[in-house]
């Protein structure tokens, strides 16, 4: 079974919860299991995605779970470690697709980046610069869900 985790923004712009909706239906669609933080935003918007196609969501939380998730999660992990979790989902994941950008969305880019091995793929997000202004090499960027699903998956 081929997992890949989707992250991104708890605060997104509609355009990223578009964005973050359709990758999951994309994802569920070809039969991938859906990783997220099981928070909100890009998070939500890509489990509810998957799960509009009857596709397995697995949320890896920061937290104890006490509070509710907003993420439409068909199973939850709860990891109690901040955004330390960022790492497991991360290494559980065959893909990463990070949808729109935040400082922890950034983390889960560089550790799928640091672990190597794996497609990590932006959609509207980070575009890290070197001390010359030219683009670092590593994540690739797309424009749109299919193209992220596609890059992804390596078709």
């Amino acid at each position: 079974m081929v997992q890949v985790a989707v992250c991104g923004p708890a605060s997104a712009t509609g355009t990223e919860l578009a964005y973050a909706r359709r990758v999951g239906e994309l994802l569920a669609e070809r039969g991938v299991t859906v990783l997220c933080g099981a928070g909100g935003g890009v998070m939500a918007a890509a489990a509810a995605g998957a799960r509009s196609r009857s596709g397995l969501v697995i949320g890896v939380r920061p937290d104890d779970g006490t509070a509710p998730g907003p993420a439409d999660c068909s199973a939850v992990l709860v990891t109690n470690m901040g955004q330390a979790r960022n790492a497991i989902l991360v290494w559980s994941a065959d893909a990463v697709i990070a949808v729109g950008g935040s400082w922890g969305t950034l983390s889960e880019v560089a550790l799928g980046l640091r672990r190597g091995g794996i497609p990590v793929v932006v959609l509207g997000g980070w575009r890290i610069l070197d001390a010359d202004g030219l683009p670092v090499p590593g994540p690739v960027h797309v424009a749109t869900a299919e193209e992220a699903v596609a890059a992804a998956l390596a078709d």
